[in-house]
Order: C-alpha cells, then structure tokens, then sequence
C-alpha cells in the first residue's frame, strides 16, 4: 500500500498531500477528470494511474504543496504530525452527517492517518477517510477522542475494541452460527496480529480484519464439522427468524454482498473490489439478492425498490441475536496467536534436528565402498541330483565279495585259471 510509482508519490503520500491542501475526493476527480471511485483506489493503492491520466495526476500533486502553504498560511494552526489515533464509538470524523456511503458515525475505527483541520471536509472525503463498519443502533454525535498511540499491542488492542463486536455480528448474519462466528473473528486477529506491522499501514484495517473473517465464516469445509448437525437456536421473535432464514437462504456471494452493501454501508465500487467482482455484476448480485429477500421477508415485499435497501438496512441493525456474540478479549488473542507461533517454531526445529540427527546417523553408517550381491541360484536342467552312492544289486554284491575274498594280487589275479 505504500510502493511509490515512477513519477508519483506512494499512495499515502498522495492522499496526505490531498488533505494538507484541504481538497475532497470530488474535487481532486473533477481536476484529473476521472471517477471519484478511480480516485480513492489511486489513494488506497489498489489501482495505479496510467498514460496520460498519470502525467495529469502527477502534475496535480507536484501543485498540491504550494497550495497547502498557502492553506495553512490562513488555515487554523493546530497541525500536528501523523499518528495512529484511536477514535471512540460514535464519535468518528463523520458522526451526525447521515452519510450512506459510510458508517463511522456509527462505530470508531484505528487507522494510520494525518490529523487534519477540524470541519475540513465534507462528508465524502470523511467516508472515503474511515474504514466502513456494520450497521449499529444510532449513537449521538459527539466530539472526536484523539489520543496518540505508540505501542503496537495498544493499538492492536484499540482496533480489537471497536471492530470485534460487528464483525462477530456480521459473521452470525452470514453463517446463523454463534461459535462459527466467533472463530472467525478469533482466527482474523489472531491473523492480523501475526502480520500487524501489515496491518497497521493498510489504509482499511477493518477492512483488512473483515476480508479474513468472511472468506473463514463462508468456507464450505464448514458444512462437514460435526458441529454443524444441529443448527443453532434461532432468534426469539419471529421477524428475525425470517429475516436470518432468508438471508441463509440467499448463496454465499450474494449474502456477502449484500452484507457489506446494506448491512456495512459500503458503496457499490467498495463492495465489488471486496468481493472481486465488477461494480456491473456486484450490482446484479444485489439486485438478485434484494428481490429474492422481498419474496421471502413479509416486510420488504411491499417495499418500493428504491427504498428496499434502507429498509433492509434497518432491519438488519434491528435483528437481534438469541444470545450475546462476545468476542475473546483482545489480550487472550495477541497471547493465542503468540503462543502458537512459539509452538510452531519450537516444533520446525524439533523436525530439524530429528532430521539433521538422521542425516549423520546415516552418514556415519554407511559403507564405503561397493559390495555387488550374489546372484541368487538357478536350476539346470538335464544333471542328475547329487544322492550319494546308489545301492547295489544282487550281482554286483556277488562281485564285490568275490573280489574281496580272493587272495591273489598283482599279476596273477587277471591270469586265466584252467578251472
């Protein structure tokens, strides 16, 4: 996210320089002459400005800093250095502007982001500014909590605070299952405190979190665990079982989408780089989805299309679970996923040694020079079997006692006798 192209500056530069000269995304899109939507990808480094629309990007940041002088020559004063802030729930940069594109209003995030002028900006560039959080409860307005955060583990803690408790909401809206829900939020922390220093200069890490925890809520090696027989209880009143059941019912893909359309509050050029669609088939997923929702919820079917999504909206901020979705804390996270990371290292060294082991005891035993085997017997054909003597027969008995009872030798025992 912080790679610099040849001729522009790194991505969180290009947005600091933006917010230093006091400019929304609007306008930055209309000078370059492209989308908003192209704009923010530009900042977030999902995209990279080409040709021509490069040279005119590069020429409009290498102006931004003349222009922030001047800002900040009749600006308030009060700029301070960039630092990892933690903002509290409800209080976020756009709390009380009833933007839809967004919902920091609704819950705080942890980010690595310039402290701007208070009031800057309109709510768009605050929208673009906050990572995107579920639908909640409205909270009051009230005035942005900044304090500096310097340890990691602090600041792990900070995004564990505001993110976990929505993302373990949404991961029951897309599985209807408690402990799946809570394993996946478990398992994308405990992810992202792995990777942190990843973590902590992504320009969403919510987002970040949140990518981990659908793609293991949705995994269809669930459907074999054994504790997947038996569903879990559903919710007590009525409306929400149909609600839960119809969303259950939708296909994985549209069930994320629409989740992080209607349910998040993301845009439809977010929810399709999020999903890995394009914004034309994102949108046929949730025009599928929101129809196939109004044929099965009793409440949205005589909802006007254009306003089934706020309503499908405020229903899902007004589904209530059957019992409390309460993350692990964010302690007992960072200490599972270093104690698993110790264990796997403790067990490749263990193999290594086993088999450095084996490799001398191998060497040390084996021959040095060559032996060739012995060819294993055949049988041949046609050669009498060794037996030893044979017996004799009645003649040749008589023979041999003849033989051995005459006396003569030499000479005269071949001589011819007359009788």
């Amino acid at each position: 996210m912080t790679r610099s192209v040849e001729g522009l500056p790194a991505p969180n530069e290009r947005r600091r320089l933006r917010e230093a000269a006091e400019l929304t995304l609007d306008e930055v899109a209309t000078a370059v002459g492209v989308a908003v939507a192209t704009v923010r990808s530009w900042e977030s480094g999902r995209t990279t400005p080409r040709g021509r629309k490069r040279d005119a990007y590069a020429r409009f940041l290498a102006g931004l800093p003349e222009r922030a002088g001047a800002a900040d020559a009749t600006g308030p004063p009060g700029r301070t250095d960039p630092v990892l802030v933690a903002v509290a729930p409800g209080t976020g940069a756009d709390a009380g502007t009833g933007a839809d594109a967004g919902t920091g209003a609704e819950e705080g995030v942890a980010q690595a982001a310039p402290d701007g002028p208070a009031g800057s900006d309109g709510s768009a560039d605050s929208a673009a500014a906050a990572p995107a959080t579920p639908v909640m409860p409205a909270v009051p307005a009230a005035r942005p909590v900044v304090r500096p955060v310097v340890d990691p583990a602090e600041a792990f803690d900070t995004l564990h605070e505001l993110a976990a408790p929505a993302l373990a909401r949404q991961a029951y809206l897309l599985t209807g299952r408690r402990a799946l829900a809570l394993e996946a939020v478990d398992r994308a922390f405990t992810r992202a405190w792995d990777q942190w220093p990843e973590v902590a200069t992504d320009p969403d890490p919510v987002g970040w979190v949140r990518t981990i925890v659908y793609e293991y809520a949705l995994s269809p090696w669930h459907r074999f665990r054994r504790s997947h027989r038996r569903p879990d209880r559903p919710p007590a009143d009525p409306a929400d079982r149909i609600l839960l059941d119809a969303l259950l019912a939708l296909p994985r893909v549209h069930r994320r989408t629409v989740l992080l359309y209607d349910g998040v509050g993301l845009d439809l050029p977010d929810t399709a780089a999020e999903t890995e669609a394009t914004t034309p088939a994102a949108g046929n997923r949730i025009l599928n989805a929101h129809a196939d929702l109004a044929a099965r919820v009793p409440e949205l079917a005589d909802v006007p299309v254009e306003r089934q999504s706020a309503a499908l909206r405020e229903r899902l901020a007004a589904l209530r679970p059957p019992f409390p979705l309460d993350p692990r804390p964010a302690a007992a996270v960072r200490g599972g996923g270093e104690r698993r990371t110790r264990q796997w290292t403790r067990a490749t060294l263990g193999l290594t040694a086993v088999i450095t082991a084996a490799t001398a005891y191998t060497a040390a035993t084996a021959p040095t020079r060559y032996d060739p085997p012995l060819a294993p017997g055949e049988s041949v054909s046609g050669v009498p079997p060794l037996s030893g003597p044979q017996q004799l027969t009645e003649r040749s008995r008589q023979l041999h006692d003849k033989l051995r009872a005459d006396p003569e030798a030499g000479p005269a025992r071949v001589a011819p006798r007359l009788d």
